[in-house]
């Protein structure tokens, strides 16, 4: 049996590494999401890069336009964006079907040069074999890893993340400042009015006092001092006599 299929071990090597390079682009895709998956579940703590601009991105827009009414929306276009190193995911989902339909391809252009040869049915079979295999493998890897439901998982994760805690916590905190706003105007307010009332209040005090002393100076103090007196006295003598 084995030497049937080493009898075009070409095409079966051709056609194993499409499959095996479909199914793994599956598992990179289940591993990729699953892991999202776990990081959505304490967003606040995550360390993933794709998740923190996303964060990032909503608090901006909140900022800027008060609400966003659609988050599904704006969920799915950041799952359309998440990418490998520098690839898309998309292009990964793509890619594994298409090296699955290639595979079969392949084992087809395999089968009909052996028809055209005209080999017997037990070096054909091979072809169909690993066909037919190859596409159990596929469907049934796909089904294990479920990458659809993954994304609805994710999906439902980040929307009820942005829409039940970060936008509340957004709303108090801009709450919260409007407050310390409205505090710290009343208490500029309040410091202002002591401001203009205590100058006129110290301006008072201060001012009493001196006229105070001002008069009391006047009153107590002589006009002449005891030598001038005296001079003042000679002077008048010699006037009158």
């Amino acid at each position: 049996m084995l030497a049937l299929f080493f009898r075009h071990k070409y095409f079966m090597l051709v056609i194993l590494t499409l499959l095996f390079c479909s199914i793994l682009c599956q598992i990179l895709l289940g591993v990729l999401y699953r892991r999202l998956i776990r990081e959505t579940e304490n967003m606040s703590a995550t360390k993933n890069k794709s998740l923190q601009q996303l964060k990032l991105k909503f608090t901006s827009c909140r900022q800027l336009h008060e609400s966003i009414p659609n988050v599904s929306v704006f969920v799915d276009k950041f799952l359309n964006q998440i990418s490998l190193g520098k690839i898309p995911v998309t292009l990964f989902r793509h890619l594994s079907g298409q090296l699955t339909l290639l595979s079969v391809l392949v084992a087809g252009i395999g089968a009909c040069i052996s028809i055209i040869q005209e080999e017997s049915f037990l070096t054909i079979a091979p072809f169909y074999f690993v066909s037919f295999l190859g596409l159990y493998l596929y469907f049934a890897a796909t089904s294990l890893i479920d990458v659809p439901g993954k994304i609805n998982m994710l999906r439902t994760n980040l929307v009820d993340y942005l829409e039940n805690h970060l936008a509340n916590r957004l709303e108090q905190t801009r709450l919260d400042m409007r407050m310390v706003g409205m505090e710290d105007s009343a208490q500029k307010s309040k410091n202002a009015a002591a401001g203009l009332d205590k100058p006129s209040e110290d301006t008072g005090i201060k001012k009493e006092p001196i006229f105070e002393k001002n008069a009391e100076h006047k009153k107590s103090s002589p006009a002449f001092t005891p030598s001038e007196a005296e001079e003042l006295e000679v002077l008048l003598r010699e006037f009158l006599a």
